[in-house]
């Protein structure tokens, strides 16, 4: 694949990729730099916001949800200046930030938290605790939590029946396969994909074929690894520390990587948002319903 930056910027911890097919634009989040993200047909747009946040979601209200430390937010991607308002904490726990968030195809919220690792400075904290917890968020702003006691969250991925998740650990380098019960609860947790000598495991994308996209932090690639856990190839990336990942663009062949620039960048990319034409359909993101 070719692959070459959306624009010039760089950021320090790009994540949190979605596409939106009704507008046909990309969205995604700066952690470190506290920044929601937008490339669409009018351009390129930013919103400065006063706490790390992790991913932007559109609404099917026509807001955008923005996951921050202090919780779920509403946000007007219409307004000049950001001014979020507060939907729902889902995690309460002192100490913790919203990581992984993405939307069910019922088009529920679901957050995976973790111990903030994020000084006021920007520079890292290090992670001492496994607080982080897996929180459903409904379009009426009920919350229920699915797990406890995680690490870092990354990936979130339904297969087609939506009768099970894939959520990974990045503390525990592996992805993990979750049964959904009848009442929504998470059972019989199983190693999906364990760790690989290619970086271990953030966010992911899922294409039509049921093929889960797996960008490795610190690996400088995605694993592609096939319905059954079993890798299927490994795409080299010019990036040091790919975040996450989606499929995007009119016919969803593009596929957009999120990548941070560490404090030792060596690659000219790192940092950027990358696009390449995968020749592969991707599934679509799915917004929040509320």
């Amino acid at each position: 694949m070719q692959w070459l930056p959306i624009s010039q910027q760089r950021y320090k911890l790009a994540e949190g990729p979605f596409w939106d097919a009704r507008d046909q634009a990309l969205y995604w989040a700066d952690i470190v730099g506290r920044l929601a993200c937008r490339l669409g047909p009018d351009g390129y747009r930013q919103w400065q916001l006063a706490e790390p946040v992790s991913a932007v979601i559109p609404c099917a209200n026509g807001d955008a949800l923005v996951t921050l430390a202090s919780g779920v937010y509403r946000l007007d991607p219409g307004a000049a200046e950001a001014e979020p308002r507060l939907f729902r904490v889902a995690d309460a726990t002192p100490g913790n930030r919203a990581n992984e968030a993405r939307c069910d195809a019922q088009g529920r919220l679901w957050l995976g938290t973790m111990q903030n690792n994020i000084a006021e400075d920007g520079s890292d904290i290090p992670i001492t605790q496994r607080s982080g917890g897996l929180f459903r968020v409904d379009p009426d702003g009920s919350v229920t939590q699915l797990l406890s006691d995680l690490g870092i969250v990354n990936t979130l991925l339904w297969n087609e029946a939506g009768d099970r998740v894939i959520c990974g650990d990045t503390l525990d380098e592996s992805l993990y396969s979750h049964r959904i019960a009848a009442d929504g609860r998470l059972v019989d947790r199983k190693v999906w994909a364990g760790p690989h000598p290619r970086g271990v495991p953030d966010g992911s994308a899922m294409d039509s074929a049921g093929y889960v996209w797996n960008a490795r932090w610190g690996g400088h690639c995605l694993l592609r690894f096939a319905p059954d856990g079993c890798l299927d190839r490994i795409v080299e990336l010019p990036v040091s520390h790919p975040t996450s990942c989606v499929f995007g663009g009119p016919d969803l062949t593009h596929l957009y990587v999120t990548s941070a620039m560490p404090d030792d960048a060596s690659n000219d990319l790192d940092g950027a948002v990358l696009m390449a034409e995968a020749g592969i359909v991707g599934l679509p993101c799915t917004g929040f319903a509320g």
